[in-house]
């Protein structure tokens, strides 16, 4: 999910959206500046401020720079276990109790760890916020690690890998992909981490990884809702400003190194049907050139082929073909790491893997031959704009575009300047990027073995959610 997650979803196309020219788009991010609010405090945190006052409610969010990109290798997946973590109390709060008050308030909360970052929030009826701000800023600077929570909470982390990849084949694969696909790029490992990682991991690992990374001057705090930008900001300042700031240690390039080579491997889970994953390396876009138009064109080209029913992918494969059962494509535009550019189909069970390879090969080839058609273009930006205009209906997810893209190095007033260069695209740039990228030589391809379902092991008892 990124800056630009909703040009490959699969939203109804609303007939208002065929209207919208650049201009609707330039009037909505002239409002957007409008509504929209950012300042700095003395600690170093940023904090940005959307007014929308169609609900007495309020989205209370703070994202840290640091994922599962900042982790070194034999401690994988210590950025997901202190989010765990820090719901285990802190010097003025016992363990679970800082959900409990924000269930006492009617308001609900939860966090989430990503490659890029990892993003804490309440949702809550307005007059709540200074409760919220001041539970999170607790945290941010009193959080306590004891041996005894972490040697518990790590139990829980461990099952979640178990029944979230180690028993799910199509994520075991989506795990091996990663791990072939990136040699260098700490995107190669899981966000969950290794297990043999997990279970040598200690309190004091998730300690370190709170002193490091946990700071106002590495975080964003976003507040969308029915505020005032002033009294807001009077809170941010009341609550956080008196955190201290710490010293970032320097953050290493880890660069991925040129692939120069096509890559297969053959996965062997437990599972009923074969498929097959591919993935090629492409470019991604820099906030520093957001006129860099091949990602742009990546973009569009995985929104024609499986951005709505009528796609190339679904009609030509599903549908007429009838040689899968499934398919689908995904780009993400930008992130702090290097980006694929992937497809993902299951065959119908009288047909070959090998055959499903050639003909999406097939389709592909003909995109960078032919090109695509006017209509589709139009389609693809028209969804594009329609869903931005119907995500604005949500409180949250406006929250959660600024954190991504904030995140991510790009700034909230980019995004309108993404959607309209969008809408440059022709079909002359998405042929161009298929003879550039998508090639053998940046192609990685895992298959997905099928082996009995009886060689499964039994899962324990599950739990559920984004964290405990």
């Amino acid at each position: 999910m990124n800056i630009l997650t909703t040009l490959t979803s699969r939203l109804p196309l609303f007939i208002v959206a065929v209207i919208i020219s650049l201009n609707t788009s330039a009037f909505a991010q002239k409002q957007k500046q409008q509504d929209t609010h950012e300042y700095l405090l003395k600690n170093g945190l940023r904090v940005i401020i959307k007014e929308d006052h169609r609900a007495p409610t309020v989205a209370h969010m703070v994202w840290y720079k640091a994922g599962s990109i900042d982790e070194v290798n034999g401690k994988t997946g210590v950025a997901h276990v202190l989010e765990h973590m820090m719901f285990k109390g802190t010097k003025n709060l016992k363990p679970g109790e800082f959900s409990k008050k924000v269930a006492e308030v009617g308001g609900r909360d939860n966090a989430f760890t990503s490659k890029d970052y990892t993003a804490y929030f309440q949702q809550i009826e307005k007059s709540h916020l200074s409760k919220m701000m001041a539970l999170e800023a607790d945290r941010m600077e009193n959080l306590r690690i004891s041996p005894e929570e972490f040697a518990k909470e790590i139990q829980v982390v461990m099952e979640e890998r178990r029944l979230r990849t180690d028993d799910n084949s199509q994520a075991l694969v989506y795990e091996q992909l990663m791990a072939a696909a990136y040699v260098s790029s700490p995107y190669r490992n899981p966000i969950v981490g290794w297990m043999d990682d997990l279970k040598s991991l200690t309190y004091q690992d998730a300690l370190d990884w709170y002193q490091n990374w946990y700071a106002p001057n590495n975080a964003v705090l976003i507040v969308v809702g029915d505020v005032v930008p002033e009294e807001v900001l009077a809170l941010a300042k009341k609550h956080y400003e008196n955190i201290p700031s710490k010293k970032i240690q320097e953050r290493k390039p880890q660069n991925e190194i040129q692939q120069i080579g096509f890559k297969k491997i053959n996965v062997k889970v437990p599972a009923e049907n074969v498929d097959i994953h591919m993935a090629w390396k492409v470019p991604k876009l820099e906030p520093k050139d957001l006129e860099y138009m091949e990602p742009y064109a990546l973009s569009v080209l995985s929104a024609i082929l499986d951005g709505h029913s009528n796609s190339r992918l679904n009609r030509k494969l599903v549908r007429d073909q009838r040689i899968a059962n499934s398919v689908s494509s995904s780009y993400d535009l930008n992130g702090r790491g290097p980006q694929l550019f992937s497809i993902s189909a299951t065959p119908t069970k009288n047909t070959g893997i090998d055959t499903l390879e050639k003909n999406i090969r097939k389709i592909l080839l003909e995109v960078k031959e032919k090109g695509v058609t006017d209509i589709e273009l139009n389609r693809v930006k028209s969804q594009l704009l329609s869903s931005q205009i119907y995500k604005r209906d949500s409180i949250f997810a406006q929250a959660m575009e600024i954190g991504m893209s904030e995140m991510e190095g790009f700034s909230w007033r980019d995004l309108d300047k993404v959607i309209a260069n969008v809408q440059k695209v022709n079909s002359k740039d998405i042929q161009n990027v298929i003879q550039k990228y998508l090639i053998d030589d940046h192609l990685t391809i895992a298959i997905l073995d099928p082996q009995p379902l009886s060689a499964q092991a039994p899962s324990k008892p599950g739990i559920s959610g984004m964290r405990h």
